[in-house]
């Protein structure tokens, strides 16, 4: 079942490496949105790749990178750690928040995020979207007071394959989930989701982990709902609260 899974990630990790171009093009000029998929494009665009063994980053040519793009290098290419947990520590304005990441379920993501939190990628950045149910972070752009029209655009100067679709899950994603924004099948980056209470959407984000304390904090962060500026699509709005996250770690796998 391991060895069957391993070639599946593997498969789907090739074949983005093929099909990336366009989906690390609109991940980088466009807002990563959930639900609304961003359209097919003709062009293809180049980037270069590094394999760690089990994983496959792409990084985006520095042509194709803009104002919120930020260049954290590639997470190392020694293969990465497939078992044990890791505890995603978030402290915010509003308390703290603590995330339990299966690792042999999500490799390259974990791999991924804890390079990202090793350069301390989210710290003094907000929480830029959220509508019913789900609260949208991880924007390293996304940081101040007020917004931006390039709040959602950021992300760091790679991107890597979906893991851990919740295909046959129902729901897909249920309370207390944790998972990753995209803008198209294998485009993730920095930017992640919590849901709060239930909320129907299609399997297409990879789960990260699931949130084993702090829920009350992220209600208490949503409470006064959002504005409404990304209404009626995709949806959603900027928190009306300013949800900041002061600093974001990542322990070591543990057995």
């Amino acid at each position: 079942m391991a060895e069957r899974a391993a070639a599946a990630r593997k498969r789907r990790q090739i074949q983005a490496a093929v099909g990336a171009g366009v989906a690390l093009l609109l991940v980088v000029i466009g807002t990563v949105w959930l639900i609304a998929r961003l359209g097919d494009d003709e062009e293809t665009a180049t980037a270069q790749e590094s394999e760690s063994g089990l994983c496959i980053w792409h990084e985006i040519p520095a042509e194709q990178r803009t104002s919120t793009t930020v260049d954290v290098g590639l997470p190392p290419t020694t293969t990465p750690p497939t078992s044990g947990t890791q505890v995603m520590t978030i402290d915010t304005n509003f308390g703290e928040i603590t995330v339990t990441i299966d690792v042999a379920k999500v490799p390259c993501t974990a791999a991924a995020f804890t390079h990202l939190a090793s350069k301390n990628f989210w710290d003094g950045t907000k929480c830029h979207r959220m509508f019913p149910g789900m609260l949208q972070c991880g924007d390293p752009s996304a940081k101040g007071e007020g917004y931006r029209p390039t709040d959602g655009t950021g992300g760091p100067s790679f991107r890597y394959a979906d893991e851990n679709l919740p295909v046959d899950e129902n729901p897909p994603y249920p309370t207390g989930v944790v998972a990753l924004a995209n803008s198209g099948p294998d485009t993730n980056g920095s930017q992640f989701f919590f849901i709060y209470e239930d909320v129907n959407l299609a399997p297409n984000y990879t789960v990260l982990g699931k949130v084993t304390s702090g829920l009350d904090v992220i209600k208490k962060a949503t409470a006064k709902g959002h504005d409404g500026a990304f209404e009626p699509q995709p949806g959603g709005g900027h928190p009306k609260e300013n949800i900041e996250i002061r600093k974001l770690t990542i322990s070591d796998p543990q057995p």
